[in-house]
This record gives structure tokens, sequence and C-alpha cells, in this order.
């Protein structure tokens, strides 16, 4: 069978990207959306590693996404502010193109006020060569990395915090991984006919952060590397490894950030919560 071009679903706002930004304002937003403040424990036992070293392509939008803004922020600096607000978090590894890294820096990181110590690292060609670059930059002092799509901008420190607490609390499993359950019915389709209709009850909308012990992740990529294996997401790695690996709920405002109309959600989102914060 042919195959056919769906005109409902292929984004032709890709088309005209900047059409959807110039609707939206944030002119009014003048005072740092949440108010997260950084802070670093004394002996801090997890190291983050935030990937953002896609293209962008889909976006549709010259230079990626990573440095498009959102209330004056670019996307890459929201999400570095949550890890940089939680205490057990000693380190944040930025993975990005390397002849871009400087640009990063100036841009999304240097002007504002991080506590946390950053270090960026060369991405590569897929986005699991990407985790393990900045893999490398993780010393053996951290019992455990946190990965993150740098493309998700409004996760919270609550939320990473809480994903670590249950990979520390859990001594059976090796990782946990943030996600939500499916609410669309599934189907099973091949050449475009429907097989089966899954039971929903027992799949899940994979997330991030994502959190695993430094060890056992280490070997996954090992292992994952020496087979050739390449995971759609870390935890696919642990699971092919034999590991456990945990789920917890997260909010569906983590959205991240792929095509244009994504942006017009995110905007929505951060609009609601600048509305929720008290007046100084």
């Amino acid at each position: 069978m042919p195959k056919t071009i769906d005109p409902i679903y292929t984004p032709s706002v890709l088309d005209v990207p900047d059409a959807m930004f110039d609707d939206l304002d944030f002119d009014a937003l003048t005072k740092t959306v949440c108010g997260l403040q950084g802070v670093v424990d004394p002996k801090p036992k997890t190291a983050a590693i935030i990937l953002a070293g896609g293209s962008g392509e889909r976006f549709g939008r010259e230079g990626g996404k990573q440095l498009v803004e959102i209330a004056g922020k670019p996307i890459l600096t929201w999400s570095a502010e949550a890890f940089d607000a939680v205490g057990d978090v000693g380190l944040i590894v930025i993975v990005c193109p390397e002849d871009r890294q400087e640009e990063y820096l100036n841009r999304a990181i240097n002007p504002f006020p991080f506590v946390t110590p950053i270090v960026v690292a060369p991405s590569g060609p897929s986005r699991q060569e990407s985790a393990f670059s900045g893999l490398e930059y993780v010393t053996d002092e951290y019992d455990y990395v946190v990965l993150h799509d740098g493309a998700r901008p409004l996760v919270s420190p609550e939320l990473i915090l809480h994903t670590i607490n249950t990979c520390k609390g859990n001594i059976d499993c090796d990782g946990v991984i943030v996600g939500h359950p499916a609410v669309d019915t599934l189907k099973i389709v091949e050449d475009g006919v429907i097989m089966g209709t899954p039971d929903r009850r027992v799949f899940w909308d994979a997330q991030t952060p994502q959190v695993f012990r430094t060890g056992i992740y280490r070997r996954a990529h090992a292992s994952a590397l020496s087979d050739g294996f390449v995971g759609t997401d870390d935890s696919s790695l642990i699971e092919r490894f034999g590991g456990k690996v945990l789920v917890v709920e997260g909010k569906r405002n983590n959205i991240k950030l792929t095509v244009p109309e994504d942006y017009m959600m995110l905007a929505a989102a951060v609009r609601a919560l600048y509305l929720k914060q008290p007046e100084e």
C-alpha cells in the first residue's frame, strides 16, 4: 500500500513558524515565573544531564528550539533552573552541539544566577550517544544520574526531587522515570490496517526526568554499545540490561517542545503559572 500524507496530521504551520511566535506577547511577564532559587546540598549525590543536542528540524525554526524564549528566558534556561533548585543535584551537564557551546552558554546559562556547577559536553549523532557523552563528565562521587530533555522547560524541582527520592527509597530498583497513563485509545496498525486494540491501562507515555543508579547506567550503556543496541529512551537501556525501573506519574504540562504547536501550549501553561503567583 503506498504511503499517503495526511493533510490534517502534517503540521503545515512548520512552513511559516514565525507567525505563531508573533501572536504571543510576554512583555507583561517582567518577573521570574515560579521564583526558583538555586541551592546545592553539602554532599550532593546526583548529577543531571540535560540533553540539548537536537537539531530542531521538526520545530522548523532556524537555530533550533533550545534558545527559543518564553517569558524572556530560553527554553534551555527554564530546564536548567529547575535542576539548579534541587539541592541534591551537584552538577549539571548541558549536552549540546560542539560548535554552538559558546552560544548556548552566553545566551542560556551565563546571564542567569546559577549556583550549581555547570559544564558542557558535545552532543552526538543520536540521543543515546549524546547521553553517553554527558555521562563521561559525571564523576564517581555521584551515585545517581538524572537525564532530562532540555526541551521540557516546565519540569518542576518538586517532580525532579520526588523522582530522585523514589529511586533512593527503593533499594531493589535501578531507576525511576516520569510518565503518565495513556488516555487515548491505542491501535495496532500494519500498512494502514488496524490489527488490534490493546488495553490502554497497561500503557504509559514516558517522559523525563529519568533517574538511574550511576553504576548500572554506565554498564547499560557499555552493553548497548557492545551489542549495537539503540534505545528510544534511557530507561530502555536499563530494561534490556535486566534492570528494574519504576515509574512515577508526572504532570501533563511537562510538555516537550517539538513542533510550533507545542509552543502555544507551553505559552498558555506559563501564563497560568504567572497568574497563580501572589502579587509582590
